[in-house]
């Protein structure tokens, strides 16, 4: 008799993936992608382009149909339930340009019974962005702030971030950095899909390597330091060549 996986699934287990697949017609991008994130642990999720990490947290978000396996965030099958448990970060800004922070956060107040209202005020306060600020005005890099400090203000079990720091300056990277571990619950879990490995390694727990829809290696990131006696980015760039 086969074991269901859910039944012997951790408690601690916050996001469970078992043998994901997801193909476009013919094309196979997620090839039986498997692995399980526990509570309080910041992991990298890694890997070079068009190897699925977006689509993954696509079929996590319940964003696209899932083709074959299972994906549950907290023991629930991805649906209404797991929308209220995940807070998401997309690679692309999607806020409307003719909109005030202001009117962004009352929407976001509205729509997400767990955000923090004052917390995200005082974010934007230190990141020098004033609630009146029209989008349009804006950078890249500074709407990709607003959108930030609107996922990190929520009370979320899983935290999901695309391409966190990519539109930001170098100097300002590790200054985004520390605001999503200083508003970061202890309990929750972090998953960050990113290419500027260098800026992240050093707040991850553990480094899952992804390459043509599989994963290659799920690891804590000092066993892989110790193992390699290499950094994080130089053992990616090894493995992929780059």
């Amino acid at each position: 008799m086969s074991i269901n996986r859910v039944e012997v699934m951790s408690e601690n287990t916050v996001l469970s993936v078992d043998q994901v697949r997801k193909s476009y017609g013919k094309k196979s991008v997620l090839k039986g992608m498997t692995f399980d994130i526990e509570k309080g642990k910041i992991v990298g999720f890694l890997g070079p382009n068009g190897c699925g990490k977006t689509t993954l947290v696509k079929l996590i978000n319940g964003l696209i149909p899932i083709t074959s396996g299972e994906i549950r965030v907290c023991g629930y099958d991805i649906g209404k339930e797991t929308k209220a448990r995940i807070s998401y970060l997309p690679e692309r800004t999607y806020l409307n340009n003719w909109m005030k922070v202001k009117d962004i956060l009352e929407f976001f107040d509205d729509v997400y019974e767990d955000l923090d209202k004052d917390k995200a005020e005082q974010m934007l306060f230190d990141m020098n962005i004033k609630l009146g600020d029209k989008l349009k005005t804006m950078s890249k890099g500074t709407k990709e702030k607003v959108q930030l400090v609107l996922v990190m203000s929520r009370d979320a079990d899983l935290y999901i971030l695309d391409e966190p720091i990519a539109g930001v300056d170098p100097a300002a990277r590790s200054y985004i950095m520390k605001t999503i571990l200083t508003n970061l619950p202890e309990e929750s879990s972090l998953l960050i899909v990113t290419h500027l490995i260098s800026d992240i390694e050093t707040i991850c727990d553990e480094i899952i390597f992804v390459n043509e829809g599989r994963v290659l290696m799920h690891e804590e990131t000092e066993y892989l330091r110790e193992k390699y006696n290499k950094s994080i980015d130089a053992i990616f760039r090894e493995e992929f060549r780059c």
